[in-house]
């Protein structure tokens, strides 16, 4: 029976990804180089140790270049697509559905305690959630189980007994990892990637509202 839900952040409940992927897009353009989804999906959801676009840049350009001055205005550029930015569709619901299902709700974020709490603040979400584990509080993010594993141990219940809702392959992977059924929403970026096992895909939460989907999971009817 499942008993929690655990929500990733990024691209999840808010579309950051996209503005971070096309605002190091432009910064690669300015420099005379291409930033493909082949290249950038391989650090989506994961830590940022995977992959360094400045030193990535560096080598393609085969020449020193101004990095802080790249990186004060993909900074800038990135801000400036995040001002109009509101949660995903559905996600509201989501999380009013889960309250009135008697669920524990957590969240699993490779960033940090710091920015997750911060835009969850902006939007009115902080308090939606039991527990928020980051990159702060493991040794290893995703696609690494221990995210997970950790904040369900936290909300009190067997990882079978959670549903995972992501939208990267790297977090996808990191919850089938941690034994909880996986239910992938992917943006607009994530969309183009190669996901592995997971249990169902919706293309926006409002596809299917969150009764529907714990049901379909414990009856076996997946898609994924």
């Amino acid at each position: 029976m499942i008993k929690a839900m655990v929500f990733d952040f990024d691209g999840l409940i808010l579309d950051t990804e996209t503005p971070e992927f096309e605002s190091f897009q432009e910064i690669y353009r300015r420099h005379g180089s291409e930033l493909t989804i082949e290249i950038w999906g391989v650090c989506i959801g994961t830590g940022p140790n995977v992959f360094n676009p400045y030193e990535d840049l560096a080598q393609r350009r085969g020449a020193p270049y101004d990095v802080e001055a790249a990186r004060s205005l993909r900074k800038s550029l990135y801000e400036q697509k995040m001002m109009t930015a509101d949660v995903r569709p559905g996600v509201r619901a989501y999380l009013e559905q889960a309250r009135e299902l008697g669920l524990r709700i957590g969240l699993a974020s490779s960033s940090t305690y710091e920015w997750v709490s911060g835009y969850l603040q902006r939007f009115g979400l902080f308090n939606a959630f039991d527990v928020i584990r980051t990159r702060n509080d493991v040794t290893n993010v995703k696609p690494d189980p221990e995210l997970y594993l950790q904040a369900v141990a936290a909300l009190g219940v067997q990882p079978h007994e959670a549903v995972a809702f992501e939208d990267s392959p790297n977090g996808a992977l990191a919850a089938h990892r941690a034994g909880l059924y996986c239910v992938t929403v992917p943006n607009s970026v994530t969309a183009q990637l190669t996901f592995g096992e997971h249990h169902m895909r919706l293309g926006s939460m409002e596809q299917m509202n969150l009764k529907d989907v714990i049901e379909q999971l414990q009856n076996g009817e997946t898609n994924g």
